[in-house]
């Protein structure tokens, strides 16, 4: 009986170190995709900001009325005048959707003491 017990003690601490290793492994590998992620995240973050540089910098208001003006008949563009401006009550909202209440429901707190 004791070699028996002597038997699965010894497997069950074979068990626990081979699980033991194999966590320890799969931890690893998490480990190694966690910071190719934190890598790809900051390359990423990296491209935005160039990409956000080169936006503001393309949309320059000076470039942008150069631009206008170098391609206004080829566009076919008109002056802005003052006229071309409405107001927001001139605005047509669209009216919210009526609710049809037609069988009302009475709520009352009686009896919630109960």
């Amino acid at each position: 009986m004791r070699t028996l017990l002597f038997l699965l003690t010894a497997m069950a601490v074979i068990g626990s170190g081979f699980w033991a290793y194999r966590e320890n492994y799969a931890t690893q590998a998490e480990l190694d995709r966690v910071q190719a992620l934190q890598q790809e995240i900051g390359a990423a973050r990296e491209r935005l900001a160039i990409l956000r540089a080169e936006w503001a910098y393309l949309n320059r208001p000076d470039r942008l009325r150069d631009l206008a003006d170098l391609n206004f008949a080829r566009l076919g563009l008109l002056p802005l005048r003052a006229d071309q401006f409405g107001r927001v009550d001139q605005v047509a909202f669209p009216m919210p959707e009526k609710i049809d209440i037609s069988e009302p429901i009475d709520v009352t707190s009686a009896g919630a003491d109960e």
